[in-house]
């Protein structure tokens, strides 16, 4: 989740034709009739006719090359730990890293939002990554956030995670100097991908705190064919109409992980396979028995379970989001130390009344087991 969106009722529109008349499924071909676009897996659980399995990932049939797309089900954007006087704490991580593997979690996103990434000197994000690195269990994938303000900082970070084999980088775009157009956002995520050519790269589509309004599908029309080691889009916005754009852009070739914990669901109905979210860390869970109920086609048990993580959001953002988050991770076992200054921890008496708020939900039955 992103920390700037209240928890919503479940979506329950079919978004299956809801999508603007520019869209390719739209045009005609020489026949007169519409091209099918294929789905990365169709109901049956078969991959599309451009992609073949491999291992826990998918081979992408692009033009450049061929793209591994590891990232499938729960993705956890990771929390940093830190000490009292605020230094990281790198001694968790391994505990960290054996709480996902053994709740079903299938990679770990680094230094992002969650991870207070920006809040950090680049010294700290080599050693988060490296950290995470060596405490990650087979299968657990590794993606590293490399984003920064910073043209070649971002690029130097992004040769690091390819040296340290990390499984794929992301990069949210720059927000101070912002670019002009979806030209200079792509131009900016090239000279980005380039430095880890080796490694799937993903745009971190995030308005809600970049303020850059160009949606993912317009990322998708300009970055197609220009960022060679492409592998989609993380997509952490409520513009479900634009994730499907995004999702079924030149016939579903792109990963476009879905970002919005509290509507995960919505997210699954629009053919998502992939999620990366900051909830995943404490309540994998419930998160799995959605993705479970929704295999069986079970929509109401799905309603039901996406509904429990929406009450527990709606409290974790009253109690402040991303320190409610690192609260609720000691409040499991796993304790990540308080947040970084200009955010603000929650004192003894406030983690003592989220608890009991969580308690009353039925938190700790669907819970992570540290």
């Amino acid at each position: 989740m992103g920390y700037t969106l209240r928890a919503k009722q479940p979506d329950t529109r079919d978004h299956s034709v809801e999508m603007t008349r520019s869209h390719p499924e739209y045009q005609l071909n020489a026949s007169g009739t519409r091209p099918k676009t294929p789905e990365c897996w169709s109901n049956n659980g078969t991959t599309a006719p451009n992609l073949r399995r491999a291992g826990s990932g998918l081979i992408f049939r692009h033009s450049s090359m061929t793209m591994t797309s590891i990232l499938s089900g729960l993705v956890a954007a990771t929390f940093t730990p830190f000490l009292p006087d605020g230094e990281l704490n790198l001694a968790v991580i391994p505990r960290m890293a054996d709480l996902l593997a053994r709740n079903g979690v299938s990679g770990a996103f680094v230094c992002g939002t969650t991870g207070e990434g920006f809040s950090l000197s680049n010294d700290e994000r080599v050693r988060m990554a490296e950290a995470w690195r060596a405490a990650a269990p087979s299968g657990l994938k590794l993606i590293v956030h490399v984003g920064h303000l910073s043209l070649p900082e971002s690029c130097g970070l992004a040769r690091h995670a390819q040296e340290i084999g990390a499984d794929a980088i992301a990069s949210i775009a720059p927000c101070f100097f912002k670019p002009a157009g979806p030209q200079e956002l792509v131009a900016w995520c090239r000279r980005v991908a380039a430095a880890a050519p080796a490694l799937p790269f993903y745009y971190y589509h995030m308005p809600a705190m970049t303020g850059i309004d160009i949606s993912a599908s317009e990322f998708l029309t300009h970055a197609d064919g220009n960022i060679p080691s492409l592998a989609g889009v993380k997509f952490t916005h409520e513009d479900l109409d634009d994730y499907e754009s995004a999702r079924k852009f030149a016939g579903g070739r792109y990963d476009i992980l879905f970002g919005r914990d509290e509507i995960l669901l919505s997210g699954l109905r629009l053919g998502a396979t992939g999620a990366v979210g900051s909830t995943y860390n404490f309540a994998a869970p419930l998160y799995s028995r959605i993705l479970r109920a929704m295999q069986a086609n079970d929509l109401t048990s799905a309603g039901h379970d996406q509904a429990s993580s929406q009450a527990f959001i709606d409290v974790m953002s009253s109690f402040g989001g991303l320190s409610a988050g690192k609260a609720m991770m000691k409040l499991i076992g796993v304790d990540c130390g308080p947040v970084r200054l200009p955010l603000r921890s929650l004192d003894p008496a406030h983690e003592a009344a989220l608890r009991e708020r969580l308690k009353n939900l039925g938190f700790f039955d669907y819970s992570s087991v540290a």
